[in-house]
């Protein structure tokens, strides 16, 4: 059996490069606080199944495969997981949940690993020829032996080109048709750069819908696998996009000004909480007109993961200066807030006729709960009632008008 020299070009740094950072997202999703989020953990499966696939290809591009036989076709299964790791981070990122019976999208995957037994398991002489039929038509076939274990138990590995077409159209399609429903419900143009979350999971899916276009146009080109490398470097392409949308998400980089040291002299009971950071009025009004806009345009309280760092964020702002802001100016603390604005969210669900029959549950995720209990006692502080309180309350009032809402304590803190 013939051992061609290592191939490291520009491609090969290019999809090992993919490798590697794909490995570390997906890690880093799967670790540490960012665990606790379903559709992190939908982004890191992901992440770590690019990697496996486009590992596969930097092997086989740059001939290191002839040094780990074993491993010919190993990602071959992830190809049907791809698709349905992207859906599923999509749901659970607009809704904060998994669908019902999510397990089922993953029976193509785990098919396709049981008839991946009767290949992983074949003689070298088998793997090496496989090998070559994919990369190395034009060097000689090794001799097999008389008997070996049948390969493929299903006869559908011919199609597994077409196959992962289809998965990944069909998977990106039901994405997109659950990106634009939560567009309509935040009653957005489909195309508008706001809210950003779904402007990101917009912009996310139409890179993942070029995949299937890529394939149809690569594959005829080229005799067998020859074209994957062009494959693999556009699904590096994703990874490092999804790098970026991390990176520029991240508060690691906004500075914060020094926190002044405190005075020796003791403040008086009428100080505000916050007077010593100096923040002007002038400043104070730029930050809470930025704030006016943003809850117009974007409605940023009813993302899951919304926080007082995140928020200041978006405002150009410290997170010590925005809590001042909002103690100060509005009365309330960040939680305070939060919650006001949420349940008042949740109220006109319940009000409207084209919401006011979702479950409750629902109307919770949708206006940022992921814990209903949560949502619950948030809605019984604010308004004196539950929420299917306040659900009879708007059925009994139909003929005669909305209820009318009971003014939000201050107190509150349950965000």
């Amino acid at each position: 059996m013939q051992t061609p020299p290592l191939q490291l070009d520009l491609f090969a740094l290019i999809i090992f490069l993919g490798v590697a950072q794909g490995l570390f997202l997906g890690i880093f999703f799967l670790t540490g606080e960012r665990r606790g989020s379903v559709a992190n953990r939908c982004l890191g499966y992901l992440m770590l199944s690019l990697s496996a696939v486009i590992g596969e290809m930097f092997l086989c591009y740059s001939n290191y495969m002839f040094r780990l036989l074993a491993f010919v076709d190993f990602s071959e299964p992830l190809n049907f997981a791809m698709g349905p790791l992207f859906f599923l981070f999509v749901f659970a990122r607009i809704r904060g949940r998994l669908p019902k019976r999510w397990l089922w999208h993953f029976v193509p995957a785990a098919l396709w690993a049981i008839n991946a037994v009767s290949w992983l398991y074949q003689p070298v002489e088998v793997k090496y020829n496989n090998y070559l039929n994919a990369y190395h038509p034009e060097l000689p076939f090794a001799a097999e032996p008389a008997y070996y274990i049948p390969e493929d138990f299903f006869n559908l590995r011919d199609y597994i080109d077409e196959m992962t077409l289809l998965s990944c159209l069909i998977y990106n399609i039901l994405a997109l048709i659950l990106i634009h429903q939560a567009y309509r419900q935040a009653d957005k143009p489909f195309w508008q750069n706001s809210p950003i979350r779904l402007a990101q999971l917009r912009n996310q899916c139409m890179l993942f819908l070029i995949l299937p276009a890529l394939i149809v146009i690569i594959k005829p080109q080229f005799y067998e696998d020859l074209g994957d490398y062009l494959l693999a470097c556009y699904l590096t392409l994703i990874i490092y996009s999804t790098s970026i949308r991390v990176m520029a998400g991240s508060n690691y980089f906004i500075d914060e000004p020094e926190v002044s040291p405190p005075m020796l002299e003791l403040p008086t009971e009428t100080k505000k909480k916050y007077e010593k950071s100096a923040l002007s009025e002038e400043v104070e009004d730029a930050v809470l007109g930025k704030l006016n806009r943003l809850l117009e345009a974007e409605k940023p309280y009813l993302d899951s993961d919304m926080s007082l760092p995140k928020l200041a964020a978006r405002l150009d702002t410290s997170p010590h200066n925005l809590s001042q802001l909002l103690n100060d100016r509005l009365g309330q603390t960040f939680f305070d807030w939060l919650a006001t604005y949420r349940i008042a969210e949740a109220q006109r669900l319940l009000n409207e006729a084209a919401t006011a029959n979702l479950k409750i549950d629902e109307i919770a995720e949708r206006v940022g709960y992921n814990s209903p209990s949560a949502f619950h006692t948030a809605f019984k502080r604010l308004t004196n009632q539950t929420p299917a309180q306040y659900r009879q309350l708007v059925t009994r009032s139909v003929q005669t008008g909305p209820p009318s809402r009971q003014p939000f304590p201050t107190s509150s803190r349950s965000a």
